[in-house]
């Protein structure tokens, strides 16, 4: 690192603007930190059920009703992408009858219309006042914590089950206390 640097010291004036631009570059991009924890795994997360997340919702008071209204804004997105995709294609396929310009018109009413509706849910359910990134990421670390001390009870049993010990002199079994250090 310090090789690096010492050789963009030479570059002068184009060196001391390279280090501006990735410096401002890691900045902007500074919030994908957040996810590093969730998307840098060597495996990845059990998917949840909607059972799991009505179970987030209701044992947590604060993210809970943030990630509730959340799922239901997504309502007004689909909407609007399907009014959306059927005007534009519509009205495409009145004026033009041409196969492909009903896709595109299609698919571009569909993008234009869940953008809408993304907007629309915004302001009516005034998702502007929350922390949607910080809902969406309490959630994830909630259903790792959730998945993980799962795996370390189910762990902890079969290890239990690995020391069960015969005991040869009086024909019993000794489960052996075992412990996970944290």
């Amino acid at each position: 690192m310090a090789e690096e640097s010492s050789h963009l010291s030479s570059w002068g004036l184009l060196g001391k603007h390279y280090e501006e631009v990735k410096e401002h570059w890691r900045r902007n991009f500074a919030f994908l930190d957040y996810y590093k924890k969730t998307l840098g795994r060597a495996e990845p997360l059990p998917t949840w059920t909607e059972a799991d997340v009505e179970e987030f919702i209701a044992s947590d008071p604060v993210y809970g009703p943030q990630l509730k209204a959340l799922r239901e804004s997504r309502k007004y997105a689909v909407f609007g992408a399907l009014l959306g995709a059927a005007h534009l294609g519509g009205v495409s396929w009145k004026y033009s009858k041409s196969p492909h310009g009903f896709v595109l018109a299609t698919g571009f009413g569909a993008l234009c219309g869940g953008i809408f509706g993304s907007e629309v849910a915004e302001h009516w359910k005034q998702l502007y006042n929350i922390d949607k990134e910080g809902a969406n990421l309490k959630f994830l670390y909630w259903w790792e914590d959730k998945t993980l001390a799962s795996l370390v009870s189910a762990a902890i049993f079969d290890l239990s089950l690995v020391f069960l010990i015969p005991n040869l002199k009086s024909n019993q079994l000794i489960l052996t206390n075992c412990s996970m250090i944290s």
